[in-house]
């Protein structure tokens, strides 16, 4: 069994680590941009898995922050589940967060739903974003809600519809299917 004062100092992370991911979307919904360099580690990197979205350094996330706001209208991000893993290092710990945001976008009403893959810092300043990929299920026209997850090609974001970067590019999904006889 761990000691009590390990045991408190996990549970003192996993708080902040929550704040942290609750900080972001306040931050972003409410456009405190100049509060934003405070969520991530210098050397951070933000990324979306289809390749869009993809800054190394605070100066450069808060640029594409800048850039994505340009063709975004108001919206509210909602966390769900939080994941949290420590590994031996007691300066890092994993994540992963699902969520959705409801937003204004290409002069409609969208939705998405969203994980985000983490890496957590510890900092002098507390626990800060080291990485953090976006992956969508899907990010659609309101009006395409109601029979998105039909079809493969839910991220309709852009000009075109592009493949969700979820559940089926996820190995753990392709074996699933495969060992059912739907590959």
């Amino acid at each position: 069994m761990q000691a009590l004062e390990d045991r408190l100092t996990r549970l003192e992370a996993e708080s902040q680590i929550r704040q942290l991911v609750a900080r972001y979307c306040f931050y972003l919904d409410d456009r405190l941009m100049e509060r934003v360099p405070s969520l991530f580690t210098d050397d951070a990197t933000l990324r979306s898995a289809d390749g869009v979205m993809n800054a190394v350094g605070v100066e450069a996330i808060v640029e594409q922050f800048h850039g994505r706001f340009d063709v975004l209208g108001p919206g509210h991000h909602f966390m769900h589940d939080v994941q949290i893993d420590f590994g031996d290092d007691k300066t890092t710990a994993r994540g992963r967060v699902s969520g959705h945001a409801e937003l204004w976008r290409r002069g409609q009403m969208m939705v998405t739903a969203l994980r985000y893959d983490d890496v957590y810092r510890s900092t002098e300043d507390g626990w800060k974003f080291a990485d953090r990929v976006i992956n969508f299920l899907y990010y659609v026209p309101v009006s395409e809600y109601p029979d998105i997850l039909r079809t493969p090609d839910r991220n309709r974001a852009y000009d075109e519809p592009k493949p969700a970067d979820f559940p089926e590019r996820l190995p753990s999904w392709i074996a699933y299917e495969k060992s059912r006889g739907r590959s």
